[in-house]
């Protein structure tokens, strides 16, 4: 008999095809809409954005795994999961490169106005108006709060461009040459440019408040391809308005997808749709390791990328 397997998100046709080929799929309407399956379902697939909420959670007394479509867990709570012994695997390693590359792309845009300057053109404002002038990144201090694998690989292409490098971590790196700031608040008083890739959860809610963003200062710019949670979103709309800094790329908000329409009139702000793994070749790949790892699981074998 197949183990049956709870859908928080709906999945693209591939992935729901393979997981058809070994599991009963419920997607989920409801707790009430899962009637009996509830004591059925062994295993669950969600995003990271989704996690399992803890009601969830608790209606499904024969759980045994979690596999989780990104690499957030902020919205699972892990140490429920491991007090009765659920696995939990995300796309830990998959994702690296794009939401690296989205981080440099965010600074690139906002520090040197590339969608500012389409916009400039695209009004026709070129042939009367002078081009405003936008500022260099080779020689800026780029600060990186999250120095795990993202963080990595977003410094070692922030130092392609010519800058200087320092991170903010909940432990130093021993195997980092990067200078290390003991606390967020000295890394933005260092930086010119601060890109932020922690966790979510309680621990990171709002870490980036008014203080960060005075220490960051107006000529200061924010990147943030981590969590909307991490950054208190007034704050940051009131520095941009006011010019306390300098500009601000985003990939992530507070209440996705509802974004504050006070950004849209910003021209100091780049916006994105929470897309840094947003491509074809991380998404499959992303959606084939959730897949594996729920194999992986049933088959009697270790999670591949597990979180506990």
């Amino acid at each position: 008999m197949k183990p049956e397997i709870l859908l928080i998100d709906p999945v693209v046709p591939a992935v729901d095809a393979a997981l058809r080929e070994r599991f009963v799929l419920h997607q989920y309407e409801g707790i009430a809409a899962l009637g009996d399956a509830a004591g059925r379902i062994r295993g669950v697939a969600t995003g990271g954005g989704s996690g399992l909420a803890p009601d969830i959670m608790a209606a499904l007394p024969m759980l045994e795994v979690i596999s989780v479509n990104g690499v957030g867990t902020d919205r699972i709570d892990l140490v429920e999961a491991k007090r009765r012994g659920i696995g939990v695997a995300t796309t830990q390693g998959v994702l690296t490169n794009d939401v690296a590359d989205l981080g440099i792309a965010l600074m690139l845009d906002v520090v040197r106005g590339v969608t500012s300057g389409d916009r400039f053109v695209r009004k026709g404002l070129w042939p009367t108006t002078p081009i405003p002038l936008e500022r260099s990144i080779t020689g800026k201090k780029v600060g990186i709060a999250g120095l795990g694998h993202i963080g990595q690989a977003i410094a070692s292409r922030a130092l392609a461009f010519g800058t200087e490098v320092a991170y903010f971590n909940r432990s130093r790196k021993t195997d980092s040459t990067l200078r290390y700031e003991p606390d967020l608040l000295s890394l933005a008083t260092w930086s010119d440019i601060l890109i932020l890739v922690v966790p979510g959860g309680p621990a990171t809610h709002n870490m980036v408040n008014r203080a960060v963003l005075d220490a960051l200062g107006p000529n200061g710019f924010l990147v943030n391809v981590a969590r909307g949670s991490v950054v208190d979103e007034q704050e940051l709309l009131s520095a941009l308005q006011e010019k306390r800094i300098a500009g601000a790329g985003l990939d992530v908000f507070a209440h996705e997808p509802n974004v504050p329409e006070a950004f849209f009139a910003l021209e100091n702000v780049v916006l994105q749709a929470h897309r840094a793994s947003a491509t074809q070749e991380t998404r499959a790949a992303m959606g084939k390791l959730v897949v594996d790892n729920l194999y992986a699981h049933f088959d009697g074998k270790p999670l591949l990328t597990p979180v506990i």
